[in-house]
Formats: C-alpha cells, sequence, structure tokens
C-alpha cells in the first residue's frame, strides 16, 4: 500500500562532501542498529512513514523541509548498504534522474551477486507499477523524478519516489510498502497527509473501479476505432474547468500506444500500466472516452495532509555540529560492536532514554 505523502518547497544546492559522508556513516550505524533490535520488515515500516523518514533526515543533518532531504536521505542509504547490505540482508536500488532508469539493472545484478528469495522479475514489476501509478494514474502535477525501492533478501519491499512541480515551487514524496492484499491500482495509499489541493486525475481513487475497467475494454478495441472517438470528442467544446485538453495530446505517441496496447491485448487495468509507453497522456486520452462516450466518470479526489539532533545543512535552526556528529556515529558504531560480543550496557541505555522521552 502507499502509506503516505510528504509535500516539500523545492530547494536548490548541494549537500557537502565532508556533510554527506558523515551522514552515510551515521545511518550505516543506525540502520545496522535498528535491523539488529527489530529486524528488516520494521527498517521498511520505518522508511514507509513519512515522519519518521522526515525526523530521520533532521537525524542526519539535513533541512528538515527542502525537497533535498529525499534524494540525499536516500543516496546515503543506499551507500550505507553497499557496506552492511550483505550482512543484514536489505538492499536498495534506484536513485535521481537517469539513476533510476537503471532500477531494473541494478536488481538483476543483486540478484545474480546474492542468493534472494524473491524473483528479480517481481521487483521490477514492483518497482514499474508504483512509478506508475503516482506518475500516471495520480495526475496531480508532480512528474516522478526519484525513484528508489529498498527490498529484503526475503523479498519485502518499500519504495520511496518524489515528483516535482516548477509551477508551484513544490516537490512530492511518495511512501510504499508491500501489504497483504496488495492491490496496485484501487486505493492503494492508507493514509496521506497535505495542505496542497490541485485539479487532478485520480485513476487508483476507489471511485474510479468502473473508469478503470472501461478503460482496458476500451484499450482492447482496434488502433483505428478508439483514434476515431477521441477526434470525434475533440470537436467538441469542452467546458472550460476540464482535466483535459486538445492541445495535450501527441497524436504520433498516442496512435503508437494505442498499437502497443491493441497487441498486447491486456487482461486488466494493472496489465495496462505496464504496458511500454502507456503514460501519463494515453490514460488520459481514454479516460476522457470512458467518461464522456461510456459514462464512467474518473475521480478527481486528491489522496494527499520534527526535530533536529546535529543541526541543518543550510545552518537552520543552528550549524551542523561536527564534534557532536562524529561523537554520535562513535557512539552507535561502539554500541553495535559490542552487542555482538554480548555487551548490551549501551543499547539498554538508549532504550532507557527513549522510554524517558517518551513519558515526557
Amino acid at each position: 500500500m502507499r502509506t503516505g505523502i510528504a509535500n516539500l518547497p523545492l530547494h536548490s544546492g548541494r549537500v557537502p562532501k565532508w556533510l554527506f559522508e558523515k551522514m552515510v556513516k551515521l545511518a550505516r550505524e543506525i540502520i545496522y542498529l535498528l535491523v539488529w533490535e527489530k529486524g528488516r520488515k520494521k527498517l521498511l515500516e520505518n522508511l514507509a512513514d513519512p515522519f519518521w523518514f522526515q525526523a530521520f533526515g533532521c537525524v542526519l543533518g539535513f533541512d528538515w523541509h527542502s525537497s533535498g532531504i529525499t534524494t540525499t536521505v536516500c543516496g546515503a542509504i543506499k551507500e550505507a548498504l553497499k557496506d552492511i547490505g550483505q550482512e543484514i540482508g536489505v538492499f536498495m536500488v534506484g536513485g535521481k534522474g537517469k539513476t533510476a532508469l537503471k532500477t531494473p539493472e541494478e536488481i538483476y545484478q543483486l540478484g545474480e551477486k546474492f542468493s534472494l528469495s524473491v524473483s528479480p522479475i517481481d521487483l521490477i514489476k514492483v518497482s514499474r507499477l508504483t512509478a506508475k501509478v503516482d506518475n500516471s494514474c495520480l495526475q496531480d502535477g508532480f512528474q516522478i523524478y526519484h525513484h528508489t525501492l529498498i527490498f529484503t533478501k526475503e523479498g519485502l519491499w518499500g519504495v520511496i519516489q518524489q515528483g516535482m512541480n516548477p509551477s508551484t515551487g513544490w516537490a512530492r514524496r511518495y511512501h510504499w510498502l508491500q501489504g497483504e492484499n496488495m492491490n496496485f491500482v484501487n486505493e492503494p495509499h492508507s493514509g496521506i497527509v497535505s495542505d496542497w489541493r490541485g485539479e487532478i486525475l485520480n485513476l487508483v481513487a476507489k471511485e474510479s473501479k468502473g473508469a478503470r475497467k472501461v478503460i482496458t475494454e476500451i484499450s482492447k478495441d482496434s488502433p483505428d476505432k478508439v483514434w476515431k472517438e477521441l477526434k470525434n470528442i475533440k470537436e467538441l467544446t469542452l467546458p472550460s474547468h476540464h482535466w483535459i485538453r486538445g492541445v495535450w495530446i501527441d497524436e504520433n505517441h498516442l496512435k503508437r500506444s494505442l498499437e502497443e496496447i491493441y497487441s498486447s491485448q491486456p487482461e486488466n487495468f494493472e496489465d495496462l500500466l505496464l504496458v511500454k509507453g502507456v503514460g501519463a497522456k494515453t490514460l488520459r486520452a481514454l479516460a476522457l472516452i470512458s467518461e464522456l462516450l461510456y459514462g464512467e466518470k474518473v475521480s478527481r479526489r486528491d489522496p494527499a495532509r520534527y526535530s533536529f539532533a546535529h543541526g541543518g545543512k543550510d545552518g537552520h535552526p543552528y550549524p551542523v555540529d561536527k564534534k557532536t556528529y562524529q561523537n554520535s556515529i562513535e557512539f552507535l558504531k561502539e554500541a553495535v560492536n559490542k552487542a555482538k560480543l554480548g555487551n548490551r550496557e549501551k543499547l539498554n541505555a538508549l532504550k532507557r532514554l527513549s522510554l524517558w522521552s517518551e513519558r515526557l
């Protein structure tokens, strides 16, 4: 299920090299300790929680309200897992921009290198579907530019991805976590928090169930027939508030997509999303036919609603304290190493501190 969404202002600039190196070291110790104490599943559950992820970024010394927290923290986690991934049985693939496109290749490489209980093909399907849902089925104005998949050797998985909306100056982060009765195309999220609202197209809302069925059936019709229906619609004078305009449709691309779909004959909406070339514009066109010609309306409901330990990259609320940061790394590293030898004194101290904080 999709477990949450976070909206963040777009910030430019890069994280300093010295800070990123420390972020990797501290992330490595925290992840190791968390898996050691709570298990791999708990790590994925925490990363799927947008509030925990945000707090984790604050602990690592990054801006609490910057879009960069997503790409940088995921980058630090990925680097940390290169050192300890095999030992703890947790791996991360993907990243920002072109790196995200290499996700299938990275999955295959890890599958060949390590003994996994999950098929790389299944993980690639998860990667493609989660990206398609947030980028094409939930057309909320945010285009995905960052995609990471984190998974365990048993096959448990989570996804963290982020989209950009240059016109508003905001980014939106999407969290996913493998659910027991996973349905990628019908209310995949369990809770979303966001102050941003806009005019959207939501093909994964429960109200869009009929439209999804009709769209799938339409897609299996002859491309010439579908194109003829769409041309008839384009000649109509659509209301000014409608979510699709004729100018948005690239005729050549759409024709190629329809031909690809027709040759694939998808059995359901999920299979339709996996057809090469099916993106936001193709789905908008098919949704328009579904609504205007077949009466199956598509939902326009937007499903979307910390603390500091070491300072922040931009000096807010105060500059990163390098000495304190290094002390934190050393403390956790020593705690983990001693715990391996049976000495849990430092780990028990951390637990007592946590309980004391909860009481406060």
